[in-house]
């Protein structure tokens, strides 16, 4: 049987959100509240780089002020940990995000832990993390939000769903989960350990995956008309030799099974660096409550 599938366009989705974004951010300016959002990055890696400039030009368009503050290979993390810390202490500073990855042999998680949880739009903070558990679902790490978003937009109730993570790193694929279930689904989180990954997708009724293994879902592996959210990025060669952006799905395949299915590139990206400004709005917004009543406080 084959379905009638649906693309899940992350451009348009993106372009709402951004179109929202502007206009809580023109009211925090007209509050004389600017947001800025400081971006670090150590070491040089294309990947981060085209990142990055989608994120500056996504924070130009919606009027946040876009900073970056680059360190080379080999800096240690006493020094970016000293600069996180007087960016925690600057009230021009809204939010941090801090690009990942990061060169071997620094601490991620230490790094991440300094910056302070009111400026932290990653939503990777510990108390970011730790506030989804307890089901406050306003900022989190931002492509799990962007997954989520996507499967919200197919329209299909998340209430008793059912839906399968394949992958489960401490940015994507475990915060997924975690959300996931916040709204009332059944979740089922596949890794590499996991014996038989078809038999836990064919009943799932949204399927999410974020490996880095192109190809790694077939069709088989789905269920008739069940929502894929494809949150992998690979690069491939193409039978003439050109390099080709593909995500974790046979896609080809799986369309022909799924009933809404995310296209790499154009699904996850977009809504990935639309959840970072919104992030940066909340942030801003959460920053300017905290500074008005620590002031209140004090007259």
């Amino acid at each position: 049987m084959t379905i009638d599938y649906r693309d899940i366009d992350g451009k348009a989705v993106a372009a709402t959100m951004l179109a929202e974004v502007t206009a809580g951010v023109q009211d925090l300016v007209a509050a004389n509240w600017q947001p800025r959002l400081i971006s670090i990055r150590i070491g040089d890696d294309s990947a981060v780089n085209l990142y990055i400039r989608n994120q500056q030009r996504s924070a130009q368009k919606v009027g946040i002020e876009f900073e970056q503050k680059r360190f080379p290979e080999g800096t240690s993390a006493g020094e970016v940990h000293a600069v996180i810390l007087n960016l925690n202490a600057d009230p021009r500073v809204t939010g941090i995000i801090l690009q990942r990855p990061i060169p071997d042999g620094l601490p991620i998680q230490e790094l991440q832990s300094a910056i302070h949880p009111l400026k932290d739009v990653e939503g990777m903070h510990p108390t970011s993390i730790g506030n989804i558990v307890y089901r406050n679902l306003e900022l989190g790490p931002c492509t799990a939000m962007a997954a989520v978003e996507l499967l919200r937009q197919t329209g299909v109730s998340l209430e008793g769903l059912e839906a399968t993570v394949i992958g489960h790193s401490e940015i994507v694929g475990k915060p997924i989960a975690f959300l996931l279930m916040a709204e009332g689904v059944t979740v089922t989180v596949c890794h590499h350990l996991t014996r038989e990954v078809a038999v836990h997708t064919r009943r799932a009724d949204a399927v999410f995956v974020a490996v880095g293994k192109a190809g790694l879902v077939k069709g088989e592996m789905l269920k008739p008309g069940a929502v894929v959210v494809d949150i992998g990025i690979n690069q491939i060669k193409d039978a003439s030799g050109n390099i080709q952006v593909v995500g974790d799905c046979d896609y080809d395949a799986c369309r022909q099974v799924a009933g809404w299915i995310t296209p790499v590139p154009g699904g996850v990206g977009p809504v990935t660096v639309a959840v970072l400004m919104r992030n940066t709005l909340i942030a801003a917004r959460r920053l300017k409550s905290s500074y008005t009543e620590h002031l209140s406080n004090h007259l």
